[in-house]
């Protein structure tokens, strides 16, 4: 099991090291000059030249490259080109933001699918199953940016339960802080359990056809105590697959729902970023989601071998 988990973080080290390279050539190639951009259309070429000096965008590309590496692996990835300001502390700040959004979204989704999935496995014979299989699929048609404007029309223009939007600090506000909180993470959560009870329910059905759970019951077990005892552990490994491209799904989908519900996060600072063309900034944003969905998957596979012996013993 270590040799596995040695070869997984190696696999994880060089999928960091291949995404880097990719999201520093890709910036490279973009047209237009940062430092132009930075002092506008009527600077001086001198003066042009004088910022990328103090930049470092006059030295080699190879140079740059192992400069912003080293950055990132220190947390100081510089300074943004027209505000000076340092670009750690904003990823940072905006990342616990996402990171409760995406945390939070993840955890309903997960409370949601979970019981849904199963019961509409259990009861895919019966109308009841067959209307929440039908209701999920409607779910997964729902974009989340959608799901979010809906919610905000209902619960904060006409009935004004909640705001429409905006962020408070948790520790300046608990009770400000969840009802802002409330319905971006609906949003998020619904289409995510909505696709996750799917993929539970045809994991669970896979495992209710096999003979070790027919012999369960032949036992004396009941259905549901049989599936509770041998199935749902069997029925995990492809659940768990689906978890983590959810998950992925989930860091990627924030930003937009962070753009419908002004919610300053780590997909608010991004699209600042590309507005204002301050490349640094949007260098430094997409590695660490890049190295998020990346972790994720490294824990899925970690996962695998927590919840399958099998693969802990096979050569």
């Amino acid at each position: 099991m270590l040799l596995r988990l040695l070869h997984r973080l190696m696999v994880l080290v060089l999928s960091v090291l291949a995404a880097s390279v990719v999201v520093f050539a890709f910036m490279r190639v973009l047209p237009g000059d940062p430092a132009r951009v930075a002092l506008g259309i009527n600077a001086s070429d001198a003066a042009v030249a004088q910022l990328r000096e103090q930049f470092g965008l006059d030295r080699p590309v190879v140079v740059q490259y192992l400069d912003w590496v080293r950055g990132l692996i220190t947390f100081d990835p510089g300074i943004e080109f027209v505000s000076r300001a340092p670009i750690g502390p904003q990823i940072a700040d905006r990342l616990q933001v996402t990171l409760w959004l995406v945390v939070c979204a993840m955890i309903l989704a997960l409370v949601l699918a979970l019981p849904v999935g199963i019961w509409m496995a259990v009861r895919h014979r019966h109308w009841d199953g067959v209307l929440l299989s039908a209701l999920s699929q409607v779910g997964v048609a729902v974009p989340a940016f959608l799901a979010g404007i809906v919610l905000i029309s209902v619960f904060a223009v006409r009935l004004r339960w909640v705001p429409s939007g905006g962020w408070v600090v948790p520790a300046e506000d608990p009770a400000g802080f969840v009802k802002r909180l409330a319905l971006p993470v609906i949003s998020l959560s619904l289409v995510q359990a909505a696709v996750l009870a799917r993929y539970i329910r045809s994991a669970v059905l896979d495992v209710l056809r096999e003979d070790f759970l027919r012999t369960a019951r032949a036992k004396g077990l009941r259905p549901m105590q049989a599936l509770v005892r041998h199935g749902l552990r069997n029925a995990a490994v492809p659940v768990v697959t689906v978890l983590g491209l959810q998950l992925a799904t989930l860091l990627i989908g924030a930003v937009v729902i962070e753009r419908v519900f002004v919610i300053p996060g780590l997909g608010s600072l991004l699209l600042d970023s590309v507005a204002k063309r301050e490349l640094l900034t949007v260098q430094a944003v997409v590695m660490v989601l890049v190295v998020a969905v990346l972790v994720i998957n490294f824990v899925v596979d970690v996962l695998y071998l927590v919840i399958d012996p099998r693969l802990r013993t096979a050569r």
